[in-house]
């Protein structure tokens, strides 16, 4: 049997079981229940012993196992403003992945300890762009002579090290939500403003989708292809010419989500064959063919919001992570909710939080244990908040 990353069975569509088959969902495959069926039982004694003095955040993209005890759910920058919201509780639970618990590490108080119930959870979007890499391309920048007419520009979906570069660099931060806002206000940057000195010139380096960054520029901003260059850090100058890069006006980073990655414009094709009328939403991570051939764009946010206002009867073919289309699959029987791809596509690091490790991380904090704690250096933490409030003061 052919398996996914982690390890799970790869169900094609219509041959895994799905309990709400009845009901009009569409969407493959189905996670394990857990082995250990006193599981929930352990997770309900370890929250209610902790009290207020824990704060449990689920990402979107968790399995329902996890998110029935998340008190809040949401985004990874949502969820970071919601635990620094709380300065009463002590511990904050991160049911996310890496980065997501390094942002509210940042964003919480000294007296709050951030806990992952697995360090295995990272992203590898995140991890396509070390500090490293980003540092040897911003030298190779300065040596064109191009680096102080550009302005670095990261999605949340990146490590503390990268933000930080990106505050100690005149850069900021930004979501699926707010990208061109942030690319708006990155090329009003620099003497003069919009229309000062070397306005013509000026360029952004976009870290680490370069999905997102292209689907912003070209769809959202008017900037055409060819004024986006894509910057592979295993090349030397990033596989660019010097004649490239003096060119561009936006320079893409060589990441991309493995999930929203692995949607095809022949996914769109064979699901619109398949459905008629079907409406086609996809994330903004989704490559660019794909985009332009959904109905609908936008962030998590948007999806949800978008399927709750939907009308009965309506149908939809969703391209995000399928613990997310499943969920809404389930909470609206009142429509027909498809995963754009007919292959099961989990987020395989997300799901490595599950029941087992968060009850292990819940009842060692009952034991007076703090386990899996994230902590960003202050440096680091400086210069990532400097970037993140740029974001926050976007107008």
């Amino acid at each position: 049997m052919t398996t996914t990353e982690t390890g799970l069975p790869l169900f094609i569509l219509g041959q895994g079981t799905d309990p709400h088959s009845e009901r009009g969902v569409d969407c493959p495959g189905e996670l394990p229940p857990a082995s250990d069926p006193d599981l929930v039982e352990r997770a309900l004694r370890a929250k209610a012993a902790l009290g207020d003095r824990l704060f449990v955040l689920g990402h979107h993209y968790q399995r329902d196992e996890v998110i029935r005890f998340a008190d809040v759910t949401g985004d990874s920058f949502k969820l970071a403003k919601d635990a620094a919201a709380r300065p009463e509780a002590e511990f904050i639970v991160f049911c996310g992945v890496h980065f997501m618990a390094e942002s509210a590490d940042i964003l919480t108080s000294p007296a709050q300890r951030v806990v992952l119930p697995d360090l295995a959870a990272g992203c590898s979007m995140a991890d396509m762009a070390t500090f490293d890499q980003v540092e040897e391309a911003w030298d190779v920048l300065t040596e064109m002579g191009v680096a102080d007419v550009t302005v670095p520009v990261t999605y949340m979906n990146s490590s503390a090290d990268i933000k930080a570069f990106c505050g100690r660099n005149g850069g900021t931060v930004c979501t699926s939500s707010n990208a061109r806002r942030a690319l708006t206000w990155a090329f009003e940057q620099g003497p003069g403003g919009p229309e000062g000195k070397g306005a013509g010139d000026r360029k952004v380096l976009f870290l680490p989708d370069q999905h997102l960054g292209r689907n912003t520029a070209v769809l959202e901003m008017g900037f055409s292809l060819d004024d986006c260059v894509v910057y592979n850090p295993h090349r030397p100058d990033g596989g660019l010419t010097e004649e490239q890069i003096r060119n561009a006006k936006v320079i893409l980073w060589r990441g991309h989500c493995s999930v929203h990655g692995r949607f095809t414009a022949g996914c769109v094709d064979e699901v619109r064959d398949r459905i008629p009328g079907v409406n086609v939403l996809v994330h903004p991570e989704c490559r660019h063919e794909v985009v332009t051939k959904a109905d609908q764009v936008g962030s998590t946010e948007y999806i949800i919001k978008a399927i709750e206002q939907a009308p009965a009867g309506s149908a939809w073919a969703v391209g995000t992570e399928l613990n997310l289309v499943k969920r809404l699959a389930a909470r609206h029987p009142d429509k027909t909710i498809t995963f754009l791809d007919r292959t099961v596509c989990y987020c395989s690091t997300m799901n490595r939080i599950d029941l087992p490790h968060l009850v292990w991380a819940l009842e060692s904090l009952v034991d007076g244990q703090v386990v899996n704690q994230i902590t960003v250096d202050p440096g680091t933490a400086h210069w990532a908040r400097v970037a993140l409030d740029r974001m926050l003061a976007l107008p």
